[in-house]
């Protein structure tokens, strides 16, 4: 029943009949797949030969730099596609680690089975189109903002981003700072005293929950 609902809630494949979608979990052609905390769902150089929806839960795309550092190149959650820009490229290989970070709903299905929605069905054809060419925008503009940044350099730019969302300058962390540390790819201690630094030269304050950003510039 809780699978049920979970695919009633999915803008791509909401364009398919319930007896549609059914008779392919039936067939095996479509296939639901959980995940645990932290479980490892694709390694780096992995081949990719399914398209994955995510029902439920959150991923991320993770790589480890040369200093050893963790950095989330994207995160994932419900209704987001894994291996959508990837399925059909002459180079269909999973450039980074693909992680769950929370218990995670996958519905997979095969690059066939795929094509054959896409010829018979052109509404899903259609929103599977919109939502690749979306997601390749976002994710290059994600890694243009933190990839070969420093650390005070993906700080505030992660601060500019939040200010403009929150519509203020005292910008409420919806995460710990270690997970801001991943995000952005440092470790937790770096980012303490970046931060420190930060707040000696003016730029910043902060507490446990929250960060105001004082000054815009780097």
């Amino acid at each position: 029943m809780q699978n049920k609902k979970l695919l009633k809630n999915s803008a791509l494949l909401n364009v398919l009949r319930p007896e549609d979608i059914q008779s392919h979990l039936n067939s095996g052609q479509f296939r639901i797949v959980s995940y645990g905390k932290d479980a490892i769902i694709h390694l780096e150089n992995e081949p990719c030969t399914k398209l994955e929806i995510i029902l439920s839960g959150r991923v991320t795309i993770e790589r480890i730099d040369e200093s050893g550092g963790l950095l989330t190149i994207a995160e994932f959650v419900q209704d987001d596609l894994l291996g959508g820009n990837l399925l059909f490229s002459k180079n269909a290989w999973y450039p980074m680690t693909v992680v769950s970070k929370h218990q995670s709903v996958i519905l997979e299905m095969n690059r066939d089975t795929l094509f054959s929605l896409f010829c018979s069905n052109p509404a899903f054809l259609r929103r599977y189109l919109e939502y690749v060419s979306d997601h390749a925008f976002i994710l290059g503009d994600k890694i243009k903002h933190y990839v070969n940044k420093t650390i005070r350099e993906s700080v505030l730019s992660f601060l500019n981003y939040e200010s403009k969302k929150q519509g203020k300058n005292h910008i409420q962390l919806n995460m710990t700072k270690k997970a801001l540390a991943e995000k952005i790819g440092v470790q937790r201690t770096s980012l303490s005293r970046e931060l420190a630094k930060m707040k000696k030269a003016g730029l910043v304050s902060y507490d446990e929950k929250s960060i105001i950003l004082l000054k815009r510039g780097v």
